[in-house]
């Protein structure tokens, strides 16, 4: 298979002189540039004047040419779908069915409607992003994105890069994106049809792709990029925030998304005569999407006791679900580490069925689906790969506490039948860390403008400019401070 150019350099940048080729599970390989230091330079200044007139253009424009980009992504009829979706499963590591679902899904938050949606979300008037505008008291207020923004992807998720690329293209920023290796293709791609729609976008993304993590090293560009960039955003794992944290300077905004964790609540209420088959359908879908890859993918669902299911049967139900999903949707090849870790998370657990601790595994020989039901309410971090734990639990009100462990990697809560408890269930996790509730169903999809990890979505990506008028100081509390001079 011909390797995939993991790379878009802007109009006019020199070939790359060196490039490395990176073999992937599965017979795909991606190449990649290796610039020199030179290079590495002329491209960040390309990037930061492609800023600089990026910012001239209105941002209406600018989301309706990017969500034409979209709509080409979710036309059966388009060619760029059809590539898309054949490189997409190679290099994420997923199934064809899978690449199919993950870009439907991605893409239809990318079209122009949800765009302008979010922008009207956070900031009210658009408008403040295009010039001054009045707000009260003689007060003018203006919202501006940097010239230019670098982004670091984990490559967990595809399509992460392209929500991140395009969040800072909104905002009038110019964006150098090193994507992570399991979410190349549309990054790549996204910003190749980027160029058939508007100049000034075809010179303000460049996505280059290079080995991440402790033994690849850090690159010229990255270490260039880290100091020049006035904000950097970046997703990945603690150690590789914490990494980018220490070389990042003072003075950079550095937005991060590190690794979080989320959980599934079913209360009794949901456990009703169709023996939480509907539930449980939902659940297979939200722990099966992205390959249970995503920071949004639970890893332990709690089953509140009382129902007319009991939570051992429910788990049955669970992977009945989760098994006929997985013909559906299948899970992609697995590189030998990870197939392992199954592996052998489904012999300690078959060991401790044995010996008779409450312990009941759900599988079969030929599937990745796994379902561990579990008596102790202990969280446990999943291996993934589509294998979840089910824990009874007496009280959802009992979650929270055992949850608290946790806290600081808490995302999201997919919550089902709670009832009139769910206002009470949703402050006391809230106090916890929990930062967004969900149902099953919606848990692989945020919108556009979820508050992610709690943060508004352009935080720090822009910065708010105050214009005070002389009017403005004409308040009772501005002459009183004048009056004490």
């Amino acid at each position: 298979m011909t390797p995939f150019d993991a790379f878009l350099l802007p109009p006019g940048c020199e070939r790359p002189p060196v490039y490395e080729v990176l073999e992937l599970p599965g017979g795909a390989s991606l190449r990649y540039p290796v610039l020199p230091a030179d290079q590495c330079e002329s491209l960040l200044s390309g990037l930061e004047d492609a800023g600089e007139a990026l910012g001239r253009v209105p941002v209406r424009s600018l989301s309706r040419s990017i969500g034409r980009v979209a709509d080409r992504l979710l036309d059966p009829a388009d060619p760029l779908r059809a590539e898309a979706l054949e490189i997409l499963a190679p290099t994420a590591g997923i199934s064809p069915e899978m690449a199919d679902a993950v870009l439907a899904g991605m893409a239809c938050d990318w079209t122009r409607e949800r765009l302008d949606e979010l922008l009207d979300r956070e900031f009210g008037s658009v408008e403040v992003l295009d010039a001054f505008q009045p707000l009260d008291g003689g007060r003018m207020v203006r919202a501006r994105g940097p010239s230019i923004s670098f982004h670091v992807g984990s490559g967990t998720v595809p399509g992460v890069g392209v929500t991140s690329m395009i969040r800072a293209l909104l905002v009038k920023s110019a964006v150098l994106l090193k994507p992570g290796q399991g979410d190349v293709a549309l990054p790549v791609l996204f910003a190749r049809a980027l160029r058939e729609e508007m100049v000034e976008l075809s010179h303000a993304v460049a996505v280059v792709y290079w080995p991440g993590g402790e033994t690849s090293g850090e690159t010229e560009l990255e270490t260039l990029a880290l100091e020049r960039a006035p904000v950097v955003v970046a997703y990945g794992g603690d150690e590789a925030i914490a990494s980018l944290r220490a070389r990042t300077p003072v003075t950079t905004r550095l937005v991060t998304y590190h690794h979080r964790v989320s959980v599934g609540l079913v209360g009794r209420e949901a456990l009703g005569s169709d023996r939480g088959s509907k539930v449980a359908g939902a659940a297979a879908y939200a722990v099966s999407m992205f390959d249970q890859r995503g920071c949004v993918s639970p890893h332990v669902l709690y089953v509140e006791e009382g129902g007319q299911v009991d939570p051992m049967q429910w788990a049955g139900v669970l992977w009945d679900a989760m098994a006929e999903l997985e013909i559906e949707l299948p899970v992609g090849p697995l590189n030998p580490e990870d197939a392992s870790a199954v592996h052998q998370v489904r012999g300690v657990a078959e060991m401790r069925e044995a010996s008779g601790t409450g312990t009941r595994v759900f599988r079969s020989d030929d599937g990745f689906a796994t379902v561990i039901f579990e008596p102790e309410p202990d969280f446990v971090l999943s291996c993934l790969s589509r294998l979840v734990y089910v824990k009874p639990i007496s009280d959802l009100a009992e979650v929270p506490e055992v949850l608290r462990g946790v806290a600081r990697h808490l995302q999201t809560v997919a919550l089902e039948g709670s009832g009139d408890r769910r206002s009470a269930l949703t402050e006391a996790l809230g106090r916890v860390g929990v930062t967004r509730f969900t149902p099953f169903r919606e848990a692989p999809w945020p919108p556009p403008w979820w508050h992610h990890d709690g943060a508004s979505v352009f935080a720090g990506l822009v910065r708010w400019i105050d214009s005070e008028e002389p009017s403005s100081y004409s308040s009772t509390c501005s002459s009183a401070r004048h009056n004490t001079i």
